[in-house]
């Protein structure tokens, strides 16, 4: 029996969603291979209920002996997990983890850098320029180069927090401080009309591959905080388009994975423009929440929950 801690909390907005996505974990971890600890992380402090972990060698105390993990299931979102804060500090100490290495996380976050990245490697993605305070936006010609609407997101949150649409140049001000509140920097990127669809990807027997894909049509204006995690959308598996047009976004996916280097469970959310895909982001922790989109996916490819979770523990030997 393996010792998996079970890593959740942090100090980003995602808090809450980090907390379900860990109970899930816990609750479809195989029982007779594993044994499941949920560690909650905040404030830099490590703990299993009220006791603190001893960070020189990430243990804690049971029964007066000294209990070690032999690995790391990463279920926490945001910083200091998704940005890839933490990863080194498991890196030094031998601990392997189920998520992508400080490198290709803190670059996947940076939603600009990312961008820019997927964008010289050939994929499509939308416009963009990156702020670092309101002043910046004399800098530019939003209306020309970025145009109406746009979208302003903080450049390393996720869960849709601090995202506004745009459609004037007046509130502009107003959404770039809104997103100010989340991250010291803000993008702001073309928008793209169509339809939006998700692609779980992972990695199983010297191969990438990918889920069936997830439609969302939100309830509003776009697939926001509400739309994403309180009933305010529709998330249809498969998605209603064409075999053809699935088959060209999982290669995508797969390809996105491949150059990227990305590691373990991921997913990628694209627009279709024009019957075109471009790549909206990448997660490489996705939630794992009963709301979440993975899970669904899982459901309709046949892949239980536990039978992923195992695959991912086994993918870091």
């Amino acid at each position: 029996m393996e010792n998996i801690a079970i890593l959740t909390g942090g100090d980003s907005a995602e808090y809450n969603i980090s907390l379900l996505s860990a109970k899930t974990v816990l609750k479809h971890l195989n029982r007779r291979k594993y044994v499941g600890i949920i560690v909650h992380l905040k404030n830099g402090k490590y703990t299993i209920n009220d006791q603190t972990l001893d960070t020189s060698d990430f243990s804690y105390i049971k029964n007066k002996k000294k209990v070690k993990f032999d690995k790391i299931f990463i279920a926490l979102h945001g910083s200091p997990a998704e940005d890839g804060l933490i990863q080194d500090y498991f890196d030094k100490l031998n601990l392997p983890y189920t998520s992508c290495n400080a490198k290709i996380s803190s670059l996947t976050f940076d939603k600009f850098a990312c961008n820019k990245t997927l964008h010289n490697l050939g994929f499509r993605c939308a416009k963009s320029i990156l702020i670092n305070n309101e002043k910046d936006l004399l800098k530019y010609d939003i209306s020309n180069y970025i145009g109406f609407p746009c979208f302003i997101k903080p450049n390393g949150c996720g869960s849709s927090y601090g995202i506004s649409k745009v459609t004037q140049k007046k509130n502009l001000s107003k959404a770039v401080n809104k997103a100010f509140l989340h991250d010291t920097k803000v993008i702001i990127e073309s928008f793209l009309n169509g339809i939006e669809v998700s692609c779980g990807v992972y990695f199983n027997e010297n191969k990438v591959k990918t889920l069936p894909l997830t439609e969302i049509k939100s309830e509003n204006d776009f697939f926001d905080y509400q739309a994403k995690y309180e009933g305010k959308s529709k998330e249809i598996t498969p998605a209603r388009i064409s075999k053809e047009l699935t088959l060209e976004i999982q290669k995508i996916a797969e390809d996105v994975y491949k150059k990227i280097n990305l590691t373990g469970l991921c997913r990628i959310d694209f627009i279709i423009q024009k019957n075109k895909p471009y790549i909206l982001e990448i997660n490489t922790i996705p939630g794992l929440s009963e709301e979440s989109i993975i899970p669904k996916q899982l459901k309709v490819a046949n892949i239980s929950l536990s039978e992923i979770f195992d695959l991912c523990l086994n993918n870091i030997n």
